[in-house]
C-alpha cells in the first residue's frame, strides 16, 4: 500500500437533489436521502495543502460535476433544472474533501472504456 499524490472529493446529494429526483416521471421508486448519500460519486482531485484550495477547485469545475450527477439519473436534459449555477450546486450537494488517499494495489489503475463529462 502506498499514499498517492491526490485528494478525494465525495459528492453527496442533498435534499433538493432528492426532491428533483423523486419528481422525475420515469422514477417509480421514492428514494430516501440516506440511501442516496450511502453510495456517492468520488473524485480524485489534485493534492492541496489547504481545504479551501480543494473547495475552490470544485467551484471551478462545478458545472461538469453537476451535469454528471444529473446525467447519471436522467439523460433527458430537458428534465434537468434550468438554473445550475454555483450557488445552486452548493444548495444541491455537500462535498467532503479527504486528503489521505491510499492505493492498496501495486499495479496501475486501468483506463475505463467511457468518459464522464
Amino acid at each position: 500500500m502506498y499514499v498517492i499524490d491526490r485528494n478525494v472529493a465525495v459528492i453527496k446529494p442533498k435534499q433538493l437533489f432528492l426532491e428533483w429526483l423523486n419528481k422525475l416521471p420515469e422514477n417509480d421508486v421514492q428514494l430516501a436521502l440516506d440511501n442516496l448519500r450511502a453510495d456517492c460519486t468520488v473524485l480524485l482531485i489534485p493534492e492541496f495543502e489547504e481545504p479551501e484550495e480543494a473547495v475552490s477547485y470544485i467551484d471551478d469545475m462545478y458545472e461538469q460535476i453537476f451535469e454528471a450527477e444529473l446525467g447519471s439519473w436522467c439523460t433527458d436534459q430537458a428534465m434537468w433544472p434550468r438554473e445550475r449555477n454555483l450557488k445552486v450546486f452548493w444548495e444541491w450537494f455537500d462535498v467532503e474533501i479527504h486528503t489521505m488517499v491510499v492505493d492498496t494495489l501495486d499495479e496501475d489503475v486501468p483506463p475505463t472504456p467511457h468518459d464522464v463529462h
